[in-house]
């Protein structure tokens, strides 16, 4: 199964260089594989796999992953502390890299949302909680995506944005405006993949697997629920400072990052507040996610 999206940057239809294409396709596809897929998606089996990232000899999948996607290494900042000739003490240091100051940035336009995540969107209107909406194989529930009842009403038949990151994509996630944070949880669950041939065989992932989320109060998109969706090998969602009620946040300023795996994050909002960028739109509803670089326009207000 090929994997298309739409790049904005290109502004051309290509097809996705998927990382562990042949062991997704054996877990979710295959008889065996759907056997396993359980045990290897919980989550004591898929962080250790995810902190074995972070010793000494997984330092040598750097360069070969580099070299196997294309990455331009030129727009990274090395690991504090490292140079240039040997930037990353390990697969997990490389897997969270920054980017140099001035590679990205966050459009101004207070009537546009920035973009939370460099990644490929899906995005939605509106997101009725009582149907099921599919697309590719999987399903959008706002609140089995929020998971509290005190936030259902909130967001019910509101806009989505969905951004999923590949592993070869940057995996740090910012703030998409200006706010205040109005409350902070986890929900526990399994570590499925993400990726689309996962979600194409097992459509509940996004609602069953383990999230974090934080409900903004935001300056010019009204309340927000940021989820971020564990997936397949990421060995922790990490909050870059800890969160509490009343916390203040800016526009761009990062909120947290994801160790090794590919994931995703969520954003729904309340009915009305905003728009998901007419592309999005145009090539969600053709089945193909978007692609955007950090900071780009994703939304407008009303």
């Amino acid at each position: 199964m090929d994997i298309q999206f739409y790049n904005r940057i290109t502004q051309a239809v290509e097809k996705e260089k998927v990382y562990g294409d042949k062991m997704v396709e054996w877990l979710y596809q295959s008889e065996s594989g759907k056997i396993l897929s359980n045990l290897v998606c919980k989550a004591p089996i898929s962080k250790l796999y995810g902190v074995l990232q972070d010793t000494a000899f997984s330092q040598k999948k750097i360069a070969p992953f580099i070299s196997n996607f294309n990455i331009p290494m030129e727009d990274y900042l090395p690991e504090d502390g490292r140079n240039t000739q040997s930037p990353y003490s390990s697969f997990n240091k490389f897997f969270i890299r920054r980017f140099k100051e001035g590679k990205r940035s966050f459009i101004e336009n207070q009537n546009e949302m920035a973009a939370f995540s460099e990644a490929r969107y899906f995005g939605y209107e509106c997101v009725h909680d009582d149907e099921r909406v599919p697309v590719k194989g999987f399903y959008l529930k706002p609140k089995a995506l929020v998971a509290n009842p005190k936030w259902e009403a909130t967001f019910q038949d509101g806009p989505l944005l969905l951004a999923r990151l590949c592993p070869v994509d940057y995996h740090r996630f910012h703030y998409p405006d200006d706010g205040i944070v109005l409350d902070d949880y986890r929900v526990s669950g399994m570590l499925h993949s993400v990726n689309p041939l996962a979600l194409k065989a097992k459509g509940d992932i996004l609602i069953t697997n383990e999230r974090h989320v934080t409900i903004l109060e935001t300056k010019n998109f009204g309340k927000l629920a940021y989820i971020e969706v564990g997936a397949v090998c990421v060995g922790k969602i990490v909050q870059s400072k800890p969160l509490f009620k009343g916390q203040s946040f800016k526009r761009g300023e990062e909120k947290g990052y994801f160790l090794f795996g590919g994931s995703t994050v969520i954003v729904v909002g309340e009915k009305g507040k905003w728009t998901p960028s007419k592309d999005m739109i145009e090539y969600t509803k053709k089945g193909l996610e978007t692609y955007v670089h950090l900071g780009m326009s994703v939304a407008s207000k009303g």
